[in-house]
């Protein structure tokens, strides 16, 4: 029998790593401090097809930090998830992992090779205060030949249509991609933790807006793990994912 709290478990998601390229004022780790850890490719791999044969798995997500700094990762968790026939194969990626011509063009075949179909292309005010646009325009460019979907993916300070001088920064960010024919995705609005509450204190003091990524612990419809492979308050690495799923109780 299936643990109740997990009866619509739909989503499996992975933060790869909390290193980072960028260093955003409103990232929700802060200043990355901890960032030495990564996902296990063949652990997480095996997570993925272990709950795949058991949940109508419909996404399958990798995220980070920058998820491309371990593209090791990233492929062989996709690559299961192709093989398995799972619709959403999705990455989030600021798109700046390395300057190298060469290095950009063999990871945007890698990502289509394993059959990542959905390219979530992270791009605002934010972003490109400390990450080159033009080098995440080359990758963009680069993904796009290799016939990956790709959509960009601002972060909103308050809202999508407030007008404050960070939201009027990534619409100019966002227009420099016309060019390309990229479409945009509704984004997200910025929650106040870590950077955001620290530099963008002044944007959130009428009132602090519920977290939208906490998911009710009796309905779990995702499964996040952790870089340290933390999943449900236990760990993948001790445990199989399998119990670990079974004994979760509130």
């Amino acid at each position: 029998m299936k643990n109740p709290y997990l009866r619509n478990l739909n989503k499996i998601e992975f933060v790869v790593t909390y290193a980072c390229t960028g260093r955003c004022k409103h990232c929700s780790e802060g200043d990355h401090t901890s960032c030495g850890e990564r996902i296990d490719p063949q652990i997480a791999a095996d997570a993925v097809r272990k709950i795949a044969m058991e949940y109508d798995i419909q996404t399958v997500m990798t995220f980070g930090g920058e998820p491309l700094l371990y593209t090791d990762a990233v492929y062989a968790i996709m690559k299961t998830a192709k093989e398995l026939n799972i619709p959403q194969r999705q990455v989030i990626t600021n798109g700046y992992f390395s300057k190298n011509a060469d290095k950009i063009r063999e990871v945007a075949e890698g990502l289509a090779t394993c059959g990542v179909n959905d390219l979530l292309l992270s791009v605002d005010r934010f972003h490109q205060e400390t990450i080159p646009l033009d080098v995440v325009r080359q990758f963009a460019a680069e993904a796009k030949a290799c016939g990956i979907s790709i959509r960009l993916q601002p972060a909103w300070l308050v809202s999508a249509t407030d007008g404050n001088p960070y939201n009027r920064k990534t619409r100019e960010i966002l227009n420099s991609f016309a060019d390309m024919g990229i479409r945009e995705n509704e984004g997200n609005i910025i929650f106040p933790e870590g950077n955001a509450l620290k530099y963008l204190a002044e944007y959130f003091a009428d009132k602090l807006p519920e977290n939208p990524y906490v998911e009710a612990p009796y309905d779990v419809r995702c499964l996040s793990f952790e870089p340290n492979g933390d999943v449900l308050s236990r760990n993948v690495y001790k445990n199989d994912i399998m119990e670990i799923i079974k004994d979760y109780a509130l």
